[in-house]
């Protein structure tokens, strides 16, 4: 057993943090890790906070590029252990956002570090602004961005911090957990530019993917992860050794890059009641019978889906694997779709949206991951604490009445509202480009660029 060292005296450890002080140079992220290591070196409690953090506006932001103005986002990280990622700004050297983000369970020491980009939607990389960081005590801030050598100040970045001790009865067991809001972007020109060439909304929805940032996942699912599934041959071809296996995951990484962009053109939003989900799952003015692919990410958390149906995944060995960047883990994979209260089966067109109570089945058929059916609970309740006062029932895949309720959901969407049915069974037809073709012809430049 590890011994335990004994405090030293105050004295002393004003001492030693004097010296760390003298040595971090005024370097905020050094001082918050040389602090953290004397607080652990020597016992003493850390305290943890839970933070509110409000991203304002900058001005003074420097054009970057010849023609235009600048397009700036940015990316905000406490200690290199969670990450927040802007909307892009268009046009503007003085952007508002606005923006909130709420994190659990802080180390009080913890330094807030921001980067300042300009985003480019042609191949060439994004431009470097400039960064800052800070500490996380309470109240507003005012930084200045500084900008890559040579090169003048980035301008000032406004942002507004308050901090109330946690009240988690143990913050150290769930560090640095993230509370909302609950933001989505939608992203869809790459794949409907190169894909389709279609201005329709209803079919650049289906060729859409979205990203949700959701609440509470280390709360609920702790440390579990779904591993792939090493008996299921596709995942065998995207996850095994050799060189095949190498090029199959280039291309399926490649289709990510496409599909999760991040452009000037893409949409955000922020879910602030529960049934507003359904805005995300509407085909023109109604919620749309319609089966999604989702899975909930292993590096960020992120609840990733798309309409399973969608003509981009043709090529492609495994769904799942795309929207996870070949991560060779998830925390939850399968399905999902809407239903009106009593069934798709028992509704009728007349029926007004607003009527009716509207529930989310999930499910875990997923191939690829093969998602522990036992952990079908904890995915429920943690989808009810996102969604309040959205209904979820939690299937198994082999389950009957998931069945049943998925295939009349397609049924009534082929009926009644026009889906045709190579939407829902998609195939290449002729000389049509897919997404895979796209992945593995576009440049190296561009797939850097259209990093998520």
């Amino acid at each position: 057993m590890r011994s335990r060292r004994q405090p030293l005296s105050m004295s002393r450890i004003i001492e030693s943090i004097g010296n760390a002080v003298h040595h971090a140079r005024d370097n905020a992220h050094d001082l918050a890790a040389v602090t953290k290591s004397l607080a652990e070196e020597h016992l003493l409690d850390i305290p943890y906070v839970d933070l509110t953090i409000q991203f304002i506006g900058a001005s003074g932001i420097p054009k970057v590029d010849v023609v235009g103005s600048a397009d700036p986002y940015f990316v905000a990280k406490l200690d290199n252990r969670i990450s927040f990622v802007s909307t892009v700004k268009v046009n503007t050297l003085k952007p508002v956002w606005n923006e909130i983000w709420r994190v659990k369970n802080v180390p009080a020491h913890a330094s807030l570090s921001v980067e300042v980009l300009d985003k480019d939607d042609g191949a060439k990389a994004d431009d470097f602004i400039g960064k800052f960081t800070t500490s996380v005590t309470a109240g507003a801030k005012e930084a200045e961005i500084e900008g890559p050598l040579l090169r003048k100040a980035g301008g000032t970045f406004w942002l507004k911090i308050e901090s109330t001790k946690s009240n988690t009865e143990d913050p150290k067991a769930s560090p640095y957990t993230f509370d909302g809001p609950i933001r989505f972007s939608r992203h869809f020109s790459p794949t409907v530019g190169f894909l389709t060439n279609s201005t329709s909304d209803d079919r650049a929805r289906l060729y859409s993917t979205w990203k949700m940032y959701i609440k509470g996942v280390q709360l609920f699912f702790g440390d579990t992860v779904q591993q792939w599934n090493h008996g299921y041959k596709a995942a065998q071809n995207i996850f095994g050794p050799g060189p095949s296996s190498m090029a199959v995951r280039s291309g399926i990484m490649g289709g990510h890059r496409l599909l999760y962009a991040r452009a000037t053109t893409n949409q955000f939003g922020v879910i602030e009641a529960g049934h507003e989900i359904l805005g995300l799952l509407r085909g023109g003015t109604r919620v749309k019978p319609a089966v999604y692919t989702y899975i909930i990410s292993a590096e960020d958390d992120s609840l990733r889906f798309s309409e399973t149906g969608a003509a981009f995944f043709v090529d492609f060995a495994s769904k799942h694997a795309l929207h996870a960047n070949c991560h060779p883990c998830v925390r939850y994979s399968g399905e999902f779709h809407p239903r009106p209260a009593g069934g798709w089966a028992a509704f009728r067109e007349s029926t007004n949206d607003g009527d009716v109570e509207w529930e989310l089945v999930v499910d875990n058929n997923s191939g690829t991951y093969s998602p522990d059916k036992t952990l079908l609970p904890t995915l429920k309740a943690l989808l009810e604490y996102n969604f309040t006062g959205m209904r979820v029932y939690a299937l198994d895949r082999e389950d009957p009445e998931l069945v049943q309720s998925r295939e009349a959901c397609r049924a009534y969407a082929l009926q009644h509202r026009g889906i045709r049915k190579e939407d829902l069974q998609p195939q290449r037809h002729g000389e049509e480009e897919t997404l895979a073709h796209r992945a593995n012809t576009i440049s190296g430049a561009q797939l850097e660029n259209y990093m998520a």
